[in-house]
């Protein structure tokens, strides 16, 4: 329970920052004056090309150094982003603010990854479901929370930022007081030998592992004896292509990989989009509420799968098919509609839609995975799909490529989803 709890509050505090939807207006707004066209092909290109430079050293590293180091370093990446949200002015600032929020999403397996060396096997779902709602509560009381601020106290988007700063800096402060695992998935797997017989424990120190003080004498001799280095990354290489080598495994990878491409995309640079529809300058916006709405839409059509009796594996590809449709006729109603209630709305059946269907995806690869393979696998299907973000954002919205306007990039999303 104490790891669990602590990561929960680590988790709620890091996720609640009432300043993140308000994020554009802030940066276009009288405290840092950039345009439209700085913060959309200079400031926001920063944060894809740092998550994917940054994302396979920290997979990697993550389990070599077990865990904590890089959820302390996600922390302090955190810190540091609000920081010069706050305090650092000019084009330049903004980038390395991107770098180091770049540093935050790639750190972010750590955080799913830690509790499954701190706890026994079987309460893996209860932890995984107890740290994924926690983050979307903190997100969903962070939307409520500055949309209120904003709308009924008229709070300046300079102060919902401080809040953020606080709110993190809390995060950043419980991440000392998590306990140091003593195993990871790759590098500080826990071998016992009884008999002859070699065979792998989850936690040796849980409950169920009954091991004779000889054997526990025996593992810690062997803690030091680690796979090396490379023989760890080969034989990850060996089991991504046996993993690959399923078909039906390789579409949904190559399905879910694509969404989200896309879904990243929409969501990085839909303030943009609202912006331009309807400037805050001129009105007041609504942002807030509507990430509130789309989160809760989106968490509710996640939980429901888990109670909808299908075989998804048969009528899946049927799911996609239809709700991709939808996915991409939002994405038309946001791209097209001049009015800002017609594009919150588009949005909110866009997020909850992806929602679903990433969760039916998620399913449907990992049922037969094991843990060790599961966080390969999403790994690597996270590489891909920022690999094809990369590219896109290369292509049509950096200042070095096509630096296409705001609705001509919603438009190249809206065909990613659609294939």
């Amino acid at each position: 329970m104490y790891p669990t709890i602590l990561l929960c509050i680590y988790g709620f505090f890091s996720y609640m920052r009432p300043s993140e939807p308000f994020l554009t207006p802030y940066l276009t707004g009288p405290i840092h004056n950039l345009t439209l066209e700085e913060v959309t092909n200079s400031v926001f290109p920063v944060w894809t090309y740092s998550y994917l430079v940054i994302l396979f050293p920290v997979f990697v590293l993550t389990d070599y150094v077990r865990y904590k180091p890089v959820i302390i370093l996600q922390g302090l990446s955190y810190v540091i982003s609000w920081i010069l949200l706050l305090f650092a002015r000019g084009v330049p600032a903004m980038q390395g603010l991107e770098f180091t929020y770049g540093m935050v999403t790639a750190t972010e397996v750590a955080y799913f990854a830690y509790i499954y060396s701190v706890v026994d096997t079987e309460h893996y779902q209860k932890v995984t479901s107890y740290c994924r709602s926690i983050t979307l509560v903190g997100f969903t009381v962070a939307s409520v929370l500055g949309q209120l601020l904003v709308s009924l106290a008229g709070l300046s988007y300079f102060y919902l930022n401080v809040i953020s700063l606080v709110s993190v800096a809390i995060g950043f402060v419980t991440t000392f007081l998590l306990p140091m695992p003593k195993k990871s998935m790759f590098f500080h797997k826990k071998i016992i030998e009884s008999s002859g017989v070699s065979s792998e424990q989850p936690n040796v120190t849980g409950n169920n592992a009954e091991v004779p003080s000889t054997e526990l004498e025996t593992e810690a001799s062997k803690e030091n004896s680690s796979p090396n280095f490379c023989k760890v990354l080969w034989l990850l290489c060996k089991d991504l292509k046996e993993c690959y080598s399923s078909m039906q495994l390789l579409y949904w990878s190559l399905w879910w990989a694509l969404a989200t491409a896309g879904y990243n995309q929409v969501v990085n640079y839909v303030q943009v989009l609202w912006e331009h529809v309807e400037p805050a300058q001129n009105s007041t916006i609504y942002n807030g509420g509507v990430e509130a709405i789309s989160t809760f839409l989106g968490a509710l059509s996640s939980f429901s799968v888990g109670y909808v009796k299908v075989n998804w594996e048969l009528t899946g590809e049927l799911a996609l098919a239809i709700f991709s449709a939808v996915n991409a006729g939002s994405i038309f109603l946001m791209d097209y509609s001049y009015n800002i209630w017609l594009c919150y709305v588009g949005y909110l059946i866009f997020k909850s839609s992806y929602m679903l269907l990433i969760t039916i995806a998620t399913f449907v690869i990992a049922i037969n995975l094991s843990m060790e393979r599961y966080a390969l696998i999403f790994g690597m299907n996270t590489f891909v799909a920022l690999a094809l973000q990369t590219l896109m954002t290369v292509i049509v919205v950096d200042n070095r490529g096509l630096a296409l306007d705001i609705i001509t990039q919603v438009i190249t999303t809206f065909y990613i989803v659609t294939d």
